[in-house]
């Protein structure tokens, strides 16, 4: 059955409210929070609202888009240790500990052609590309970082 749009509205709008006013660290307590106040849901569910919504996760909870002042790419390039490519259509980029989905935003942001999309862990991003050709680009447009 579809969720209804009324309290998926409301739910989310909740959501904003709580992680503007508090820190929450995991979905689970989002969850709790959710049904304190009335909003039966599941981890599966709230995860799904913060997929949707594009909420961050930093190494302090949950964070609303336009609550983290993203740095521009090049104070994001700050945290980049190293980048190797593995294969002719993926860079692996390493960076400092909890940086990985900031640093990841900003590679999206940049709009690089040769950036097909990109996937963040932890430390540790996958940048797909167009090839080998953007692979070498790609690296050489990333090589003042690691020059710092």
């Amino acid at each position: 059955m579809p969720p209804d749009p009324g309290q998926q509205d409301a739910r989310r709008t909740l959501i904003r409210t709580l992680l503007s006013e508090q820190s929450v660290r995991t979905q689970a307590a989002l969850a709790r929070l959710l049904n304190a106040r009335g909003h039966v849901v599941t981890q599966s569910s709230v995860s799904r609202d913060l997929r949707e919504m594009r909420v961050i996760k930093d190494p302090d909870g949950y964070r609303l888009p336009d609550a983290v002042a993203e740095p521009e790419l090049d104070s994001a390039s700050d945290y980049i240790r190293s980048v190797a490519a593995a294969g002719a259509h993926l860079l692996v980029v390493r960076v400092a500990t909890g940086a990985a989905q900031r640093v990841a935003v900003e590679l999206d942001r940049a709009d690089w052609p040769e950036v097909v999309g990109t996937l963040s862990g932890d430390d540790t991003i996958f940048i797909a590309t167009t090839g080998q050709t953007a692979n070498r680009r790609l690296t050489a447009r990333l090589q003042p970082a690691l020059d710092r």
